[in-house]
């Protein structure tokens, strides 16, 4: 039934393959390989440091840095100590950090010397007390942990052990550290095992730019290192470098999110990029427009499959296939697939009632690979674990064939008098306008309706399409109810750490002066 049936912990994922295929690559960073017997003897280094240093089970230890090798380094190495990898969002400001720090309670975390002023500022306001271990470029941990013994530490480590703690992106409140198992991760790979979709070669390469701290990176990397996939690190998300990394790496395997794929199509050097070399383009993170995914498929001559999770799934829940990829079928493009295998889905209405094919409702989940529960907050773990299913807090409906549509977020549902409206139906027929570049729509208090639809727009570079404009093309296109009452432009739009829109951010000032604020 398994793959690899001797692997049950993330250590062991890397392990197998410096057993089997050593010299094998695992990592590619510039001009350097990483093969898996050396990623796994510098990975026992580390894990033997840290227990020198009196990391033991259930203990966190914390990453603050970028994409290098020292971060697939240490996770791997923290994984072989039992203690948990705890990853912190370096893209927020000092009092968000300091609130994600004060709660993880690591006793150590390594942190790049380029993040020392925001580190230490959050660190002060957290009062925590933590051990910083300082890396950077020219004194990596490889180095600083050299001297360590790179015997693989005798230790047994539990499958139910906790392997990594991310943390939320807060778009809906106090950010949650979502616990992961190394039976999880496993588990996770079981169901993927099974779907025929997932195609793994010899000599394959992911490429990956994505954050850290989000698990659309950590989950895919895993993924391909199950699978033995090199890796090609991109030290942060950025068009031009990916670009370039492509031509020199020639990967055959992307991951993005909707939003970066936008911005890497309108990245001057996308025109000049050879993207022959990716057979596959994985998105996920969000929901994508037609207009956007259709432009993909036109430009990069690779298959395209979506994935559809949740950090607390440990990886992806369904996907769209590559033969569902038809240009010919908007709707089809709308959809997130179907259920990977060993993962059930069903769909409820406010009561916990199932509702009818087309009729939409709150997403639950059933799944081997689910999260243990928050870390700290028994509380909010019970609200969305019940009865072995998992509340996904996404609107999502089936249509007659068996594929899922997520419709919305329960939080962005705009309910404008008495009637319900998903503001991502509302984003997918304005993305067709050939002069919108990116669309977020949001509700906006009314004296008269209560809510009112408001979409937000960034047109397309040269375009002046105005407000009357895109409603009337709106209008042709959608229900009266659901064209939006106001447009509103806008050079860039605030983003998650993740790389989704932050609608909480553009929603906040309207309700504000409203007298409230809604999530």
């Amino acid at each position: 039934m398994w793959l690899y049936p001797e692997v049950r912990t993330l250590g062991e994922f890397i392990e197998y393959h410096a057993r089997h295929t050593p010299d094998v690559r695992a990592l590619i960073y510039g001009d350097r390989t990483i093969s898996f017997g050396d990623y796994d003897r510098i990975a026992n280094r580390i894990a033997n440091g840290l227990i020198a240093r009196g990391i033991a089970a259930g203990d966190r230890v914390g990453f603050f840095g970028l994409n290098t090798p020292d971060f697939y380094f240490g996770l791997i190495g923290t994984a072989k100590t039992r203690g948990a990898f705890t990853v912190f969002n370096w893209r927020l400001a000092a009092p968000e950090l300091a609130q994600i720090v004060a709660d993880s309670d690591a006793k150590v975390t390594f942190v790049e010397r380029g993040l020392a002023e925001l580190w230490e500022a959050a660190l002060a306001q957290s009062g925590a007390e933590i051990e910083t271990i300082w890396f950077d470029e020219a004194d990596t941990l490889e180095s600083q942990f050299a001297s360590q013994s790179d015997a693989k530490p005798d230790l047994f480590i539990s499958e139910e052990d906790c392997a990594i703690q991310l943390y939320t992106s807060g778009t809906t409140g106090v950010p949650k550290g979502v616990m992961l198992s190394h039976g999880g991760f496993n588990r996770m790979r079981l169901c993927e095992h099974f779907e025929p979709s997932y195609e793994w070669h010899e000599g394959d390469i992911f490429i990956n730019p994505l954050p850290n701290f989000h698990l659309l990176s950590i989950g895919i990397a895993f993924q391909c290192l199950y699978n033995g996939v090199a890796i090609s690190i991109v030290r942060q998300f950025d068009p031009g470098l990916i670009c370039d990394t492509i031509q020199h790496d020639r990967p055959t395997l992307l991951t993005l999110t909707p939003t970066m794929i936008q911005m890497l199509l309108d990245h001057p050097k996308a025109e000049e990029t050879d993207f022959s070399s990716l057979r596959m383009t994985l998105y996920a993170g969000s929901p994508i427009s037609l207009g956007l995914i259709k432009r993909a498929i036109e430009r990069m001559p690779c298959k395209f499959m979506q994935f559809y999770g949740t950090t607390e799934a440990n990886g992806a829940f369904s996907v769209l296939r590559p033969d569902e990829h038809d240009l010919s079928s908007e709707a089809r493009l709308q959809s997130c697939g179907r259920p990977l295998p060993l993962i059930d889905f069903k769909i409820v209405d406010a009561d916990g009632n199932e509702v009818p094919d087309g009729e939409p409702g709150e997403l639950l989940v059933r799944a081997p690979a689910i999260f243990p529960g928050y870390w700290k907050q028994p509380e909010t773990t019970a609200k969305v674990l019940k009865n072995g299913w998992y509340s996904t807090g996404d609107v999502a409906r089936r249509d007659e064939e068996g594929l899922y549509y997520i419709v919305d977020r329960v939080k962005d549902m705009i309910v404008s008098g008495g009637e319900n409206i998903y503001s991502a139906e509302v984003e997918n027929a304005l993305s067709t306008h050939p002069e919108i570049g990116m669309v977020a729509v949001i509700g906006v208090p009314s004296d008269r309706w209560g809510e009112e639809v408001k979409a937000c727009v960034i047109r397309k570079p040269g375009s002046s399409v105005d407000e009357a404009a895109i409603i009337t093309f709106a209008r042709e296109r959608l229900a009266g109810y659901k064209v939006p009452k106001s447009v509103d432009f806008y050079d860039s739009f605030p983003l998650v750490p993740s790389g989704k829109v932050s609608k909480k951010d553009l929603r906040d000032p309207f309700w504000k002066d409203a007298g409230r604020s809604v999530g």
